[in-house]
């Protein structure tokens, strides 16, 4: 079942692929400049506004023929580029013309950011930490048992 979405809602979508920021979003779509913020990420949170955000950005996408796998070779390229060392050159006044130093540079700050976004891409690069806990298959019973009898820090028994 497909949800209707309200006039604001279309405008919200719309507005929200111009620069990807729902609260200017959701201002542009005519609501509050005081809940725009809370209704972006409640608007966000909605899946059949993720649904049409995402409808809208495959259908662009093909409009102008850009994938993530053309935005790679993209960033391959430029990365290629940036790490090709061209020589200085410095003028010679005698002969009049450019000539090598033996010198070479490259742009490290081209390349360090196009690796970035490629190993982004590949999610080599995570901010998030693992927490899952995994607990023996002891019955309760078991696990209480065991910790009974230990000491805390004062070396009293724990109860």
């Amino acid at each position: 079942m497909k949800v209707k979405l309200t006039d604001k809602q279309k405008i919200f979508v719309k507005e929200y692929l111009v620069d990807l920021n729902a609260t200017q979003a959701a201002i542009r779509a005519g609501y509050s400049i005081d809940t725009a913020k809370q209704i972006a990420c409640e608007n966000l949170s909605k899946p059949y506004l993720q649904d049409a955000i995402g409808e809208l950005m495959e259908e662009r996408s093909k409009k102008i023929d850009v994938d993530s796998q053309w935005v790679l070779k993209r960033l391959v390229k430029i990365n290629d580029r940036c790490l090709e060392e061209e020589e200085i050159e410095k003028w010679d006044y005698d002969e009049k013309k450019l000539i090598g130093t033996g010198t070479f540079k490259f742009d490290s700050s081209g390349a360090n950011k196009s690796a970035e976004l490629i190993g982004k891409h590949l999610a080599m690069f995570t901010d998030k930490i693992d927490t899952t806990v995994t607990m023996d298959k002891k019955p309760v019973d078991e696990l209480v048992e065991s910790i009974e009898g230990l000491k805390n820090e004062n070396n009293t028994e724990v109860s």
